[in-house]
């Protein structure tokens, strides 16, 4: 026989060629051992080393374990869960690996409990989050873990059980937790809302200021219009963006024919969420959008099926199943 020289993993016993230093299968260091393949049948002895056996089939938890560390064949580099491709070459993660994944997240949902499922993109199904302990710390760092969005605090948010109903609370989170709007819901000044990819601050309106100067001149402006509230654009960093005081007692956001137009905003519906006082309350409605409209968690909130949550840049739909 002719043989190839190289190194079989100690742990999975996968061939590798001469040289490397970690298993592509499982990433455990490679022992520096010399073994020989089985190339061709050709009737030549082997010095050194032992003969490469074929691999055997690798068991589910063998998979789940690659699928949760694959490393790119093409360029060695880490590929975090839930993406298809290397974000350094473009290499495609293998079928079998994708596969793996969704079994280690897909599995073993118990009755009256509950998934998250991250959306990737609009309509688009990613990976599904097991919430079958007490508690689910979702962050940087936590049993659901998002490492590669940097908008995500290292503890961000707590999705709990209290009396059978699963709870979301935000662990004090620099960019906050949001839930879909569903329908109308009651807001107040100080509420932070998102609509498309734009996030807003509800204010109440400055309070008028007509006095004179001490030397008693008056201060030249623009006409005034009676404004029962105000909402204000916050950039990336904080800074604030556009302000715009409501004409009236309503106020319209969207891509096209509103108060506050954000022509490209691919994620803006035409008409998407409108803000009014009703001359008790101030309510924020969510106008049959496409993509939602999100309001700020203040404190703890119950979860129900079919609820979105963001966290971050993350998009998360729960999922509970009847008990």
């Amino acid at each position: 026989m002719d043989f190839e020289i190289g190194i079989v993993c100690a742990r999975c016993d996968t061939y590798a060629r001469l040289g490397a230093k970690v298993c592509e299968v499982c990433q455990h260091t490679l022992a520096i051992e010399f073994v020989a393949r089985a190339h061709e049948k050709v009737s030549r002895p082997l010095a050194h080393g032992r003969i490469f056996t074929p691999p055997r089939a690798k068991s589910v938890e063998e998979l789940m374990d690659q699928a949760k560390n694959f490393v790119c064949r093409s360029c060695s580099t880490s590929v975090p869960l839930g993406h298809k491709f290397c974000g350094r070459c473009g290499g495609a993660v293998p079928p079998e690996v994708l596969s793996a994944r969704t079994q280690f997240f897909g599995q073993l949902q118990a009755p009256g409990k509950a998934k998250l499922i991250l959306i990737r993109g609009e309509g688009v199904e990613g990976l599904s989050y097991q919430l079958n302990s007490d508690k689910h710390i979702v962050g940087r760092n936590g049993q659901v873990a998002f490492q590669d969005d940097v908008f995500v605090s290292p503890r961000h948010a707590n999705f709990f059980y209290r009396n059978g109903a699963l709870v979301v609370r935000d662990e004090g989170s620099l960019n906050g937790v949001y839930l879909r709007v569903r329908g109308s819901v009651e807001v107040e000044p100080g509420d932070h809302f998102l609509a498309g990819e734009q996030v807003f601050i509800l204010e109440s309106s400055p309070t008028l200021n007509d006095t004179p100067s001490a030397d008693g001149t008056y201060f030249y402006s623009s006409p005034k219009h009676p404004s029962p509230f105000r909402i204000t654009q916050i950039l990336q960093g904080g800074a604030p963006g556009m302000t715009v005081c409501a004409r009236g007692s309503t106020l319209q956001i969207g891509r096209e024919g509103g108060d506050l137009n954000f022509p490209n905003d691919l994620y803006m519906s035409s008409a998407h969420c409108r803000l009014e006082d009703n001359g008790s309350v101030l309510l924020l409605t969510d106008l049959n959008s496409r993509n939602g409209t999100y309001l700020r968690l203040k404190s703890e909130r119950e979860l129900s099926h079919g609820d979105y949550v963001f966290v971050g840049r993350k998009l998360l739909r729960v999922e509970i199943t009847a008990a």
